[in-house]
């Protein structure tokens, strides 16, 4: 299925995510990266350039590098070059961010996701140009923070923290594959949940951890790229979407009325919905990258790529595939079902406890997930356990309950009302099963609806649901509703 055009054109989106790396220090010291600690109490000597210090690479960077290649069936690269990208900004006291730029420790891949697009779902695949380790730069905090205070004659002041200074990132790079917002923002959620699932990355956008820049242009169809311009710092999917699309009208806009695009950094206002240029944008040739003096290239053994694939977790599109395999789940539910560990493992548990893997992913994609989105519950203390959802599923199976009294068992569940068999009894909702209960029922729904059964009999196959319903409300909805129909069929045949 061909992209949506946005009146006429066609949207093109490439993603550069920052997604800070979850060592206990810094990438070229032995500072900490906590997270929240006073501004300027976990910067060293190292993190601010003073002379004579020198960086030194930290191995558990490396390691986390290369478990996202494996993770994205990348190339990683046996030998790679760090290199200084050179600009001036207060928080950035060398003057240079140490990064990658020629030869990167990880090369090509690939994330492949669902994307729901009208009534479709699409498989889409996003080709990824290359990840690159690099340290993270300080922050500059302004008027409304502890560091940047107002003068007190209507001047504000902004300060530095170098907290973050040093903070080892991989920076991961797309192609431009993306052709809307929705499919940018799950390309985005899927990267997300692979980072959090193998551990490299806390995944906390909030905090910064995970930080989105999107390059947006518009075209024609079958018109070369059009200019760019880079959104930065994309901190929550919602802000995701809503920026890009600003984005696309604007330059749709721009273009209709006979204004160039100029490539432009730009940042995204949640309070207004706008995106607002903050400076052109940069090239490769403006920060004047050379290979960096002080750091000697990075080799990586296969021997060690070999070892750390050996210790990584399951990953979630292998888990997936797995249960296709062994619990004969479409693809979607699969997909659905890991997108974290511990919704696959509260499946898995289900699954098993019951024999029925499909109910089981339908009850945990429907009304479980529902109930996770709405509230404070999370599969960590959800008041259902995988054993009480399997013996409900069982219940369903061996037609004791109907799908809507186990809807009431679910909330008395929920609620602690006791183990599945006991809410059943004390409820009353034991599904009638009983031949002869169902017919005498059922002789006389047909008695007092001569006129459905004239119709039915007449050809009018929906007569037959005004039947159906009579019985069902005549035994409180305990009748098997395929038995039910299955006798009047009999019945009136």
């Amino acid at each position: 299925m061909s992209a949506p055009l946005v009146h006429g054109y066609e949207v093109v989106i490439g993603f550069e995510t920052h997604a800070q790396l979850s060592t206990q220090s810094k990438i070229f010291s032995r500072a900490s990266t906590a997270f929240g600690a006073e501004p300027n109490t976990q910067a060293c000597a190292v993190d601010l350039a003073l002379p004579g210090t020198l960086p030194v690479m930290n191995k558990g960077a490396v390691e986390r590098a290369i478990q996202l290649g494996l993770a994205l069936g990348s190339h990683i690269a046996e030998r790679s070059i760090f290199a200084r990208k050179n600009y001036f900004y207060p928080d950035l006291p060398k003057g240079y961010q140490i990064s990658q730029f020629e030869i990167p420790v990880v090369q090509g891949g690939e994330v492949s996701f669902f994307l729901e697009q009208g009534k479709e779902t699409l498989h889409k695949t996003v080709r990824l140009v290359r990840a690159h380790l690099e340290e993270d730069a300080g922050k500059s905090l302004h008027e409304d923070s502890s560091l940047g205070a107002s003068t007190g004659d209507g001047r504000g002041q902004s300060g530095i923290d170098l907290n973050r200074a040093g903070t080892p990132l991989l920076e991961i790079v797309t192609e431009p594959d993306m052709r809307s917002s929705g499919e940018a923002v799950a390309y985005a959620k899927e990267l997300h949940k692979i980072v959090t699932w193998i551990g490299i990355c806390d995944g906390n956008m909030q905090e910064g951890s995970f930080r989105c820049d999107a390059n947006v242009s518009v075209r024609k169809p079958g018109a070369a790229l059009g200019t760019r311009r880079e959104i930065k710092n994309l901190n929550s999917f919602k802000f995701m979407q809503q920026a890009i699309d600003y984005e696309v009208r604007w330059q749709i806009d721009q273009i209709e009325d006979g204004h160039a695009i100029e490539q432009a950094t730009v940042l995204f206002d949640p309070d207004t919905g706008e995106t607002r240029a903050m400076r052109t944008k940069e090239d490769a040739a403006d920060y004047r990258y050379f290979p960096d003096p002080d750091l000697p290239p990075l080799v990586i053994g296969r021997d060690w790529v070999e070892r750390v694939k050996s210790e990584m977790a399951e990953l979630p599109r292998v888990m997936a595939e797995r249960f296709v395999k062994d619990y004969a789940l479409p693809e979607y539910d699969a997909t659905q079902l890991t997108q974290s560990k511990a919704t696959a493992a509260y499946f898995e548990a289900t699954a098993k406890a019951c024999g029925q893997p499909k109910l089981a992913s339908n009850w945990i994609m429907g009304e479980v997930s529902r109930r996770l989105n709405s509230g404070e519950v999370t599969f960590d203390n959800i008041p259902v356990s995988a054993a009480q959802l399997g013996a409900l599923i069982s219940r369903i199976s061996d037609n004791t309950i109907s799908n809507s009294a186990a809807r009431q068992v679910f909330e008395g569940l929920w609620n602690g009302e006791g183990e599945v068999d006991a809410i059943i009894e004390a409820k009353g909702l034991k599904q009638i099963n009983d031949t002869g209960a169902l017919e005498a029922i059922i002789d006389e729904v047909l008695a007092s609806n001569p006129k459905n059964v004239e119709e039915f009999k007449a050809g009018n196959a929906k007569a037959l649901n005004g039947l159906v319903g009579p019985i069902m409300k005549a035994s409180k909805g305990k009748a098997n509703p395929a038995q039910v129909n299955e006798l009047l069929m009999k019945k009136l045949s």
